[in-house]
């Protein structure tokens, strides 16, 4: 894989809009990252950008909120002072300015979420309240001007709003350039506008013949600046992003996390195909040897090309030895989250999705390869060609070869592997090797989930549980859902069996039975779309076990 390989520039967007809402019937297609994740200022800012950018604005509503509410203290301390006399709308304001900023700094805490419009214009409130405070008290100089003859210096509030405002909000400069324009021309516009309606004012303006040209200078030298900080700070996000690509993929947002590593929303950068990438870490898997198994089994997943098995596009190794491989990216639903927002589901569904995942189990065995980790999470229901609740099996990582390979180091890993609520008895007592009539028990735990809303054995404990599947009998289906048809739930228990020998030998076996059910073939295409119209949330993505 060419690690050195360029795509076009992806910096190029500069809009500021809200993205639209996926349907269920066919998910929003992702967005470049470009300008939307470097810089926040795309039309369709993904949801990592959308985390930072409520983040800094909490920071930044923090510190202003800090800020004001010590001076407030200051004054209330001091209590009122001649300078205050008759004017009890500054403190009013102030207090007003301080207790929104605070419940502002509430309302972004770190679990909430926030649509790009909200979060625009909260921050619009963030940095509009203290500037129009300092407008009001730049007006009230007046009274100064007239007391003691000279006009206080303004320039330090507004500065440190500007730099404020630039450090932490993520922008383009171009945007951040208009915000920190209007915050320089603001005071310099009161302070013409003071001296064209007020005499005194404009006695003490003529009185200090530097007043009016260091402030401004000041005031436009500091947006300036705060500008140009802004376009260091994106220059240098920008490198941090050409650091998260991988050869011709740039990472977009992680949309999962395991036990071995993360997986990640990507785009190829010369075909602009959305895709997934699971990345392993070198200190996740512990040894090189297990990042070697990971390779090879990558290779011989790669090379399975039914429907409905995932599709593997590359792999590769970073230069940190961070192992990573690029997968189809499914828009859809995991059965496990199907099954949690929406219940178990009616037999002829579940049928229908077995039928497709043991024809995906048909070819893979057929090649030597056995999963070991079959469970509602590593299958997906996902919308492919137009076509609805097309079955994808995920996540060959725990895979192994039935057959002998050349280094016995990389298939001896020592230890239980697979998800206690859908292990067969034989991976947990070790006695016999797994075969593939190890995952025709798994699927029979699958199908017994998604026809009753719960594991064949839930034991509160994972010991309890992997002691339950290699002595218990299991509760026939049918006496926690009654509607659930006979034959469907012969299959299953059949499935169940504790001796392999009594299971179905293989997957072809298995889908026949399945087939030869009363429910069989009565989901149709249209009930799938149906279905997806109507119960869909427009969740995409993809599951990492």
């Amino acid at each position: 894989m060419d690690h050195n390989a360029k795509g076009s520039d992806p910096f190029a967007e500069t809009l500021d809009s809200p993205a639209p809402t996926p349907t269920p019937q066919r998910a929003a297609a992702p967005q470049r990252a470009g300008m939307g994740l470097v810089e926040g200022s795309c039309p369709h800012l993904t949801g990592e950008t959308c985390d930072l950018l409520r983040r800094r604005l909490r920071a930044a509503a923090l510190l202003l909120f800090a800020g004001f509410a010590a001076f407030l203290v200051l004054r209330l301390v001091q209590g009122a002072t001649a300078a205050d006399e008759g004017r009890p709308y500054l403190l009013g304001t102030q207090v007003i300015v301080t207790a929104v900023l605070g419940l502002i700094s509430a309302m972004l805490c770190t679990r909430c979420k926030g649509a790009l419009r909200m979060l625009r214009t909260r921050e619009l409130i963030v940095f509009g309240l203290p500037a129009g405070f300092f407008l009001l008290l730049q007006a009230d100089h007046i009274q100064t001007c007239a007391a003691k003859g000279f006009l206080p210096n303004i320039g330090g509030p507004w500065v440190f709003l500007m730099f404020t405002y630039a450090l932490f909000i993520p922008n383009t400069w171009r945007r951040a350039g208009l915000v920190l324009g209007a915050m320089a021309a603001a005071p310099i516009a009161m302070m013409v506008a003071l001296w064209m309606t007020h005499d005194q004012c404009a006695h003490c303006m003529a009185a200090d013949a530097m007043y009016v040209p260091q402030t401004s200078l000041l005031l436009i030298v500091s947006a300036i600046g705060a500008t140009f900080g802004v376009h260091t700070i994106g220059a240098l996000r920008r490198e941090a992003f050409r650091a998260r690509q991988l050869g011709q993929y740039y990472l977009k947002e992680r949309i999962g996390a395991g036990g071995m590593g993360e997986v990640y929303l990507a785009e190829h950068q010369l075909l602009k195909r959305p895709c997934a990438i699971k990345l392993i870490r070198p200190e996740k898997a512990g040894d090189p040897q297990v990042l070697a198994r990971f390779e090879r089994e990558v290779q011989a997943t790669a090379k399975l090309s039914h429907w409905n098995t995932i599709d593997i596009y590359d792999y590769g190794i970073a230069d940190d030895g961070t192992f990573y491989y690029v997968m189809e990216f499914l828009p859809g639903l995991s059965l496990d989250r199907l099954v949690e927002q929406n219940g178990p589901l009616p037999a002829e569904r579940v049928v229908h999705l077995l039928r497709q995942v043991c024809a995906a189990l048909r070819e893979a065995h057929e090649a030597g390869l056995i999963h070991r980790d079959i469970k509602p999470g590593n299958i997906f229901a996902a919308e492919r060609g137009g076509v609805q609740d097309v079955a994808k099996l995920l996540d060959f990582g725990l895979a192994k070869p039935m057959t002998k390979v050349d280094s016995l180091q990389l298939t001896q890993d020592g230890g239980i592997t697979g998800s206690p609520l859908y292990m067969s008895p034989e991976q947990v007592t070790g006695d016999n090797s797994p075969d593939a009539r190890s995952d025709i028990y798994a699927l029979g735990c699958v199908a017994y989930y998604l026809l009753t809303g719960c594991a064949p054995f839930e034991r509160g404990q994972a010991i309890k549980v992997l002691l339950a599947h290699a002595n218990d009998q299991v509760t026939p289906p049918r006496q926690l859902v009654a509607d659930i048809p006979a034959d469907l739930e012969d299959v299953v228990l059949r499935c169940l069996a504790k001796r392999p020998e009594d299971r179905y030998q293989d997957a072809a076996s298995l889908a026949d039975a399945l087939a030869a059910c009363e429910s069989a073939d009565r989901w149709s295409r249209e009930e799938a779309a149906a279905w997806w119209r109507n119960h869909a949330r427009g969740d995409v993505g993809y599951a990492l076990a």
